[in-house]
């Protein structure tokens, strides 16, 4: 009895060493507050409702969120404003507001460089005119706005390499990709991803025969455009402003390969575009609406909602296939965010009208929905924080 009491206390304290929980920061839009959440392994439960904006009467609609490299600080966008949004800066445990600054027109999603430590938040510009808008740079130490960088109709899904060297984002109703160089702060490159999805994918040229191509006449459509001398400020002014079939809502760097996965609202499909080359090397077929995405730290798994079918999809990016297409908790799924250590994705999802919003917990390893916990109303921008 002795051994076996021993055997079940030496079990215990390894289940206690391996146990570790998990902190994420959710926003409910349409309640004006953000919720820390905490998840166990087993459980997932809101520990703390944090109060946001300055106007008791209006909703001031929370929605871009993010924490900052070192841990210490989490920034949220607040969407509306008179007539600009605002940029505010929190103090992660305590959760005490420390700054503030206005951006643009309805700022959405953002990141910070780990390489200039400048943070890029997107200007959407949900109830504007459907022209160009902007990227706002900001010093979140100062927390000054910098720059705003003209790109294309309502940008979104803000992200960085992960040298921190270059900044991505979509505009959604123009359909384009656009990368800025974190340094100079001018848009280096710009793809039209309608036309990308129409065309045929990348080949592996290291295969070919070079010797039987006719190098000699290049064709005039192989030319490459310098965007770096475009001036994005008057693109798609006027009656003749697109909207994009493809209706880019996302883009997500993948943490060690010169990729970037772009989500195609509009047309289920997930492109990865090689940003060596800048062309499209890889098509996924997804489920209806895919809105957000996630790579995992370890580069394996790549995580989309699926925001028109309620569902998330879970992918295995070596073989390129769909290894889970799992139901959420409510209509209306929103943004992904994986934990640190590639085991876990945290999903938000909005509901509808008086529907409570969720957060769904995706175990990467089994492929099941482990748990959920309830936020405000229209869960939207997720930012994982840590795990302990």
């Amino acid at each position: 009895m002795k051994r076996i009491s021993l055997i079940l206390t030496l079990l215990s304290f390894v289940f206690a060493a391996s146990a570790q929980d998990y902190y994420i920061y959710v926003t409910a839009e349409s309640d004006d507050e953000v919720a820390l959440v905490k998840f166990d392994g087993t459980k997932a439960e809101t520990i703390q409702r944090i109060p946001v904006g300055v106007w008791p009467a209006e909703n001031e609609g929370p929605h871009g969120i993010t924490v900052g490299p070192e841990g210490k600080y989490w920034y949220l966008s607040m969407a509306h404003g008179n007539p600009y949004g605002t940029l505010y800066k929190y103090e992660t445990g305590t959760n005490k507001l420390v700054g503030s600054t206005t951006l643009g027109l309805f700022p959405a999603s953002m990141q910070i460089s780990s390489a200039t430590g400048l943070l890029y938040c997107v200007n959407f510009n949900l109830h504007g005119d459907m022209v160009p808008s902007t990227v706002s740079v900001v010093d979140p130490e100062s927390m000054t706005e910098l720059e705003q960088i003209t790109t294309g109709a309502m940008p979104h899904g803000s992200r960085l390499s992960a040298d921190g060297m270059k900044h991505y984002s979509v505009a959604m109703m123009s359909g384009e990709l656009f990368e800025i160089d974190a340094l100079d702060l001018k848009v280096s490159r710009a793809l039209n991803l309608d036309e990308a999805a129409k065309a045929p994918m990348e080949m592996d040229h290291s295969k070919m025969d070079h010797s039987k191509m006719d190098h000699s006449k290049p064709k005039e459509s192989d030319a490459k455009m310098d965007h770096s001398q475009m001036d994005h400020s008057k693109m798609g002014h006027g009656d003749g402003m697109k909207h994009s079939a493809f209706k880019p809502t996302w883009v997500s760097p993948h943490p060690n390969k010169d990729v970037v996965y772009v989500a195609g609202n509009g047309q289920a499909q997930v492109m990865e575009v090689d940003t060596k080359s800048w062309k499209v090397t890889r098509k996924f077929e997804t489920d209806k609406g895919p809105y957000n995405i996630d790579i995992s730290p370890n580069g394996k798994y790549m995580v989309v909602s699926y925001k028109t079918a309620a569902k998330t999809g879970i992918w295995d990016l070596d073989t390129g296939k769909e290894l889970a297409r799992l139901d959420n908790s409510q209509k209306v799924t929103h943004g992904v965010a994986i934990s640190s250590d590639s085991r876990y994705a945290f999903v938000s999802v909005e509901g509808v009208q008086d529907d409570p919003g969720m957060m769904d917990v995706f175990d990467l390893q089994t492929l099941k929905k482990v748990a959920t916990a309830e936020l405000g109303k229209q869960a939207g921008g997720i930012a994982f924080w840590k795990k302990d």
